[in-house]
């Protein structure tokens, strides 16, 4: 049996506007280091030596609209996969999970599942976190990865830790929604809540037989435009009238909050602790919290000078960028569209995009 990478790479990260387009979004940047965050994604096993072999190559599930650049940027840095499945249209992560499990069930490995825009500090632990999960996975179980919080954050979900399991995993005693500032910190000071990643780890059968139960239209539909597509050397396409028919939901809500309740279905949902300075870089204000900062707390990308500013993200790519006096901003300039920003506020920039 292998771990099989499957990076979903279909967001379109609106809160990153203007940087992040439709066209090219956020997962195709360099927003984080010289790599996209796609190109890092895909390396992020290299040199595993857990409890199973890595499969040479990634499933990908990406947009058709940017099949080519996907292509490219993994061939670029030695990964380029096989298995590229292309999707029409988005339908969220659940159907584009399915579409990957279907690429990877005659050999039936452990799927590894990692959204294409998160940022990963840490590569020895989040392996030696994928490693503990792999004895629940290889067991049948549904395993999802919990960030230990590292402070009181309101723009992320939480699980709440249940008992320990004999494999090592926790169970899941609940999934809690983006919680306000009192409720975050409550949730910080209890120790029992992890934020919750968008990272599971699941063998292609269980998936399919989870999803054939809890989401049957879903799973038919995703079924039928697998068996009418098509290869396109590395390309999948499926059909896309038939997928387009398929309902939209993520792999938290179709599948992983409902398990508990679906007894007879003999799958469990448990969750790993993982601390390895992750971010799903959401918006601006996240990346200037993984960012490198000058004694006063800014950070600067381009051609930019700061005077008696301070805590501030500037992001220039056409033209220098002067800030005098401003504390708590975020100023990201194009050469079509500027943002300019409380940092406080950036969750609201997808209003803008809108």
């Amino acid at each position: 049996m292998e771990l099989q990478p499957v990076i979903l790479s279909g967001g379109s990260g609106t809160r990153l506007w203007p940087l992040s387009r439709e066209q090219y979004p956020k997962q195709l940047l360099a927003l984080v280091g010289e790599e996209t965050m796609l190109q890092a994604t895909a390396g992020r096993l290299a040199g595993f030596g857990g409890r199973l072999p890595v499969a040479q190559a990634p499933i990908v599930v990406c947009n058709e609209e940017y099949r080519f650049v996907t292509a490219e940027q993994l061939r670029a840095v030695g990964r380029a996969s096989r298995d590229i499945v292309l999707e029409p249209t988005g339908r969220n992560t659940a159907p584009a999970l399915t579409l990957a499990a279907l690429a990877a069930q005659e050999a039936d490995p452990v799927l590894l599942v990692m959204p294409a825009d998160h940022v990963i500090r840490d590569l020895a632990g989040f392996q030696k976190a994928i490693d503990e999960g792999i004895p629940a996975a290889v067991d049948g179980a549904i395993v999802t990865f919990g960030i230990v919080p590292t402070h009181a954050e309101t723009g992320y979900g939480y699980i709440r830790c249940g008992a320990d399991r004999p494999d090592g995993s926790k169970a899941i005693a609940a999934f809690v929604e983006k919680p306000d500032a009192a409720t975050a910190q409550r949730y910080l000071d209890s120790g029992e809540y992890l934020w919750n990643s968008g990272l599971f780890m699941v063998r292609a059968s269980v998936w399919l037989k989870a999803m054939a139960q809890l989401q049957p239209a879903m799973s038919a539909a995703c079924a039928a435009a697998w068996e009418g597509g098509s290869r396109d050397a590395d390309f999948v396409r499926v059909d896309k009238a038939l997928f387009q028919a398929c309902p939209s939901d993520s792999i938290d809500y179709a599948v992983m909050e409902k398990l508990a309740a679906a007894e007879g279905l003999g799958i469990a949902g448990c969750v790993v602790p993982m601390s390895a300075g992750w971010s799903d870089v959401g918006a601006w204000d996240a990346l200037w919290q993984i960012a490198d900062k000058d004694a006063s707390g800014n950070v600067a990308r381009g051609d930019v000078l700061f005077e008696d500013s301070r805590n501030t993200l500037v992001y220039a790519q056409d033209r220098m960028v002067a800030c005098v006096g401003l504390d708590d901003a975020v100023i990201v300039e194009t050469p079509d569209a500027i943002l300019v920003a409380r940092k406080d506020k950036t969750q609201n920039v997808k209003q803008i995009v809108a």
